[in-house]
């Protein structure tokens, strides 16, 4: 009998499978299976009650018949899974001891586990739109959502079997540039001078040259500004350079943080890279009939839909300049084309909500009138980072918190705490650690969280090595290598478990079906896009894995009772690698 890696799924194919051999079961029923609370079995068939209500028939009687068909099934047939009807009409169903054992005996490593998953979105091509940073801007602790949720999602993307492209859709094109090369132009600075420093004086030019246009009440500067931007965008071979290297100079600073939270962008196609292509989302929107002239502007109007039938989604304003609405247009058209996209994903904070919304209604139109194949588009937003006030995050003095400061300043309190905790380490060891510890801290405070929610950033509580943190996750990993060295063993070595014979504590099931929900939780998660899913199943193994350990000594005299404890102690680790590799954090085998 074959053993499924995703033993819901395959449990709902089974229930479908017997539902369609019923004569009182049609296409319409959903078997609805999910794990269940343990007392009930393991996982339980919940979808004969809605069923049953819409067809206005006994529920029972229903699930009865199911659960006749269904017994037939090698799994139950051969005595690897019994059934039990509860309540008015579930079913709940219990693995045994055998097929758990078989189940984590096949699923050994993270190969063992991409392989499983990748049938999920195996031949799609997936687009994700991260980090996407503004140019000419440092990046501040508001950034860091994007980069750690953007990269916890491609990951599980990818290991779920999609094509993934991360494109880099940097903001390099708009009026900003204007005001920022008459501030140069004034000061006389010279960027090439600047050094490491230079995106902080890039940024301060431009505060300085908004200050300027603002003051000014003839309106002098700000035309000033006007004139550089119409000479960027014609091309003019001075501003034109000068951008280039404002450009430059801000991916140079981004790449740093890139490397220090391991985002690796497959393309960086900037706003700059559409200026030439949005034309073409005029004549089209225009000539579908989907787009008008409202007060100068090309705009598309939604009057069927509640909250925007009044409000106009701007595609090109009334100086004839683009903006994020046909630039966005033009890129999802090239993501289609060129990538040839079945789903792009968008990453941004919550206050975009309503643009991605009207882009999607807009996009879904034109699509349909010009045959184009629309991709699936998903918006992946998120709540704010608040300061332990309860608001928004900054520094005393008011400014924003930096993100590369921030993420240094996480790599030296780690680095305190594995002083204090390791001292014996080698200085390459302590910072290995200090490293993978700091900024695996920061990440999963922020993934562990409902992205749609605000959290609330404490270093005491993110650094902490108890309750649901990284720290915590780390040193249960670290833990078992231990276990392992102190054995002789190596985690997964077949030989270490030749002998190892059938579950039996009541520790040993509830862990081995613990690791046989691992597949639930990554779906649950790339479903949602809601890492937070993958980060709540971690913990929760890590608990049930101290569990068994305190209840059942691993290294025993019985070889058979030892290589199956091993075994477990392997599969557990490897989980809980596999899992943290995907939220990007880097486990360690010594703290």
């Amino acid at each position: 009998m074959e053993i499924a890696f995703d033993t819901a799924r395959e449990l709902a194919r089974l229930v479908s499978l017997a539902a369609a051999a019923c004569a009182d079961f049609d296409e319409t029923f959903e078997p609805g299976v999910r794990p269940a609370e343990a007392r009930f079995g393991d996982y339980q068939a919940n979808g004969v009650l809605p069923y049953a209500k819409s067809k206005r028939t006994n529920p029972r009687a229903l699930a009865q018949q199911l659960a006749d068909e269904l017994a037939k099934a090698p799994l139950f047939a051969e005595g690897m899974a019994s059934l039990e009807i509860a309540g008015p009409g579930f079913l709940n169903i219990a693995l045994s001891s055998e097929y758990k054992f078989a189940w984590i005996k096949k699923f050994r490593d993270e190969s063992n586990f991409a392989d499983g998953a990748g049938s999920l979105l195996s031949g799609k091509t997936v687009v994700v739109d991260y980090p996407s940073p503004n140019t000419a801007k440092q990046m501040h602790i508001g950034h860091l959502r994007p980069m750690v949720i953007g990269e916890a999602v491609a990951r599980l993307i990818d290991f779920c079997g999609a094509k993934t492209v991360r494109d880099n859709h940097i903001g390099d094109w708009g009026t900003n540039f204007g005001t920022l090369i008459m501030a140069i132009k004034r000061e006389g600075y010279d960027l090439d001078a600047a050094g490491d420093n230079a995106l902080a004086q890039i940024e301060r030019l431009y505060k300085e040259g908004t200050a300027l246009e603002k003051a000014d009440e003839t309106g002098t500067v700000r035309d000033q500004s006007r004139a550089e931007l119409v000479k960027l965008q014609e091309g003019d071979s001075e501003n034109t350079a000068l951008w280039e290297k404002i450009v430059a100079t801000s991916n140079r600073a981004f790449e740093r943080i890139y490397a220090m939270l391991g985002v690796k962008p497959d393309v960086t196609l900037g706003e700059s890279f559409y200026r030439d292509k949005v034309q073409r989302i005029y004549d089209e929107l225009t000539e579908t009939g989907l787009a008008e002239e409202s007060d100068g502007a090309l705009v598309v109007f939604h009057p069927e839909h509640p909250r925007f039938n009044e409000q106009p989604f701007i595609v090109r304003k009334k100086d004839g300049a683009s903006n994020y609405a046909g630039t966005d247009l033009a890129t999802l058209l090239y993501r289609r084309e060129h990538f040839g996209a079945d789903e792009v994903v968008y990453l941004t904070d919550g206050r975009q909500r309503d643009h991605f919304e009207q882009l999607f209604l807009t996009a879904q139109k034109w699509f349909v009138k010009k045959g184009y194949e629309l991709p699936r588009t998903s918006h992946v937003w998120w709540g704010a980072i608040l300061g332990e006030d309860g608001k928004a995050i900054k520094t005393r003095s008011g400014e924003p918190i930096y993100l590369e400061a921030l993420l240094n300043e996480a790599v030296e309190r780690a680095r305190a705490i594995v002083d204090e905790k390791s001292p014996d380490l080698s200085e390459d060891e302590k910072q290995q650690i200090a490293r993978a510890v700091g900024l695996g801290a920061v990440r999963y405070a922020d993934l562990s969280q409902n992205r749609t929610q605000d959290y609330v950033f404490a270093w005491d509580k993110l650094l902490a090595f108890e309750g649901n943190s990284a720290p915590y996750l780390l040193m249960a990993v670290a833990r078992v290598h231990s276990l392992f060295r102190k054995a002789g063993a190596i985690p997964g070595d077949p030989a270490t478990e030749a002998e190892a014979s059938c579950l039996e504590t009541p520790e040993e099931l509830a862990l081995a079906r613990k690791l046989m929900l691992f597949p639930e939780a990554v779906a649950l998660a790339v479903s949602d896009l809601r890492p937070h899913h993958l980060c709540t199943y971690l913990y929760e193994l890590a608990g049930d894995f101290s569990t068994f350990f305190n209840a059942n000594r691993v290294v025993v005299d019985e070889a058979d009772i030892r290589a199956r404890r091993l075994m477990l102690c392997a599969r557990t680790v490897s989980t809980l690698e596999t899992g943290l590799r995907l939220l990007g954090i880097t486990p360690l085998e010594r703290m």
